[in-house]
């Protein structure tokens, strides 16, 4: 079983990656960074529905500083979800929480619309190098679309809806109306998506699961929330998800519902797909990957030994000569898609 012991260094954005954020209208002046959110001068910690703590905590600002950063926080709300920072009058902050878990530290906005009481959240976040290539390769690679805006040192990013795959793993898993193959098949694939961009650590509580009512019964889709761990640590299994202990339930069910033919099936279907996305994306995906090629801030000691990992895993050598994690990427994606690109 996979065990991540210590935090991720940040990775700072360099300028090649500046440049690619602006070319794909990403990058934008913001009314707020995540400098601005650290002033608060209180906190209290949150519970869920049910009672349960959270690793989240609820955070009061000063009186005077609150009047003046709320407007903008809305003013960010609307940039990141119209593309216009003139804020809407009848939407406001009416919670700020912030998370001391994981290696972003985020902040979690919540925006509420006045006339329904309808609310929705973004989050705000220390912008770090890995987690924006792995924001880009999902949105790139996966069926999922992924809304962000980078400033500085700050990155905004949308809120993505579903259960949590710990809650769900817990409270919905043995139910009676879960179509279980349903959620194995989806959870192997969700595997394969990740091992093929190198998407690592997905643990239950990094990922999410969307349900959607279909005519019959419910379709599922397990979908990533922590890009954090995006092609950066040098053994192979970390980007496996059946290898942390915290989807061992899960990985039962795999074994116990699909056989090795249906499984080799579910993994061909996803890789096909991901080989459309990344023909129709090559230009994008061209100089994403030469911004990861010129970024060699990772330890060169995890590129050796991923890239070790890697062509045993393969029985190829076409990763011997690679010298960071982009180049792996890049081989990686090359060599498990190539049979889809004839």
């Amino acid at each position: 079983m996979n065990e991540i012991s210590r935090r991720k260094h940040f990775i700072p954005v360099s300028e090649a990656m500046r440049e690619y954020l602006v070319r794909w209208d990403r990058q934008y002046t913001l009314p707020a960074t995540y400098n601005d959110l650290q002033g608060f001068s209180e906190s209290y910690p949150l519970f869920d529905k049910e009672d349960r703590p959270t690793h989240w905590s609820s955070v009061l600002y000063p009186g005077e500083i609150q009047q003046e950063l709320y407007p903008r926080l809305t003013s960010i709300y609307s940039l990141l979800r119209t593309g216009d920072v003139e804020a809407v009058s009848h939407l406001f902050v009416e919670r700020v929480d912030y998370c001391e878990f994981g290696n972003s530290k985020p902040f979690r906005i919540r925006v509420v619309n006045q006339y329904n009481d309808n609310y929705d959240h973004f989050y705000v976040k220390v912008a770090d190098a890995s987690r924006i290539y792995g924001l880009e390769l999902e949105h790139l690679l996966s069926p999922n679309r992924i809304n962000y805006l980078y400033h500085e040192n700050s990155l905004i990013e949308e809120h993505i809806a579903g259960i949590p795959g710990d809650a769900f793993i817990r409270d919905y898993l043995d139910r009676e109306d879960t179509n279980q193959v349903r959620i194995a098949k989806e959870f192997v694939k969700f595997s394969e998506r990740c091992f093929i961009r190198l998407l690592g650590d997905m643990r239950s509580y990094n990922y999410v699961i969307d349900i959607t009512p279909d005519f019959e019964d419910v379709q599922y889709r397990v979908r990533a929330i922590d890009f954090d761990q995006q092609s950066y640590e040098g053994r192979k299994t970390l980007y496996l998800p059946q290898f942390f202990k915290e989807n061992n339930q899960v990985v039962g069910l795999c074994a116990k519902l699909l056989n090795y033919p249906t499984m080799k099936q579910y993994q061909e279907e996803e890789r096909s797909l991901i080989a459309r996305r990344y023909t129709s994306e090559i230009d994008r995906l061209r100089h994403l990957i030469t911004c990861m090629k010129k970024d060699r801030a990772e330890p060169f000691d995890k590129v050796v030994q991923l890239r070790q990992e890697l062509g045993e895993f393969h029985q190829t050598t076409r990763f011997d000569a690679c010298n960071s994690m982009g180049e792996i990427v890049e081989r990686n994606l090359e060599f498990t898609l190539h049979r889809h690109f004839d």
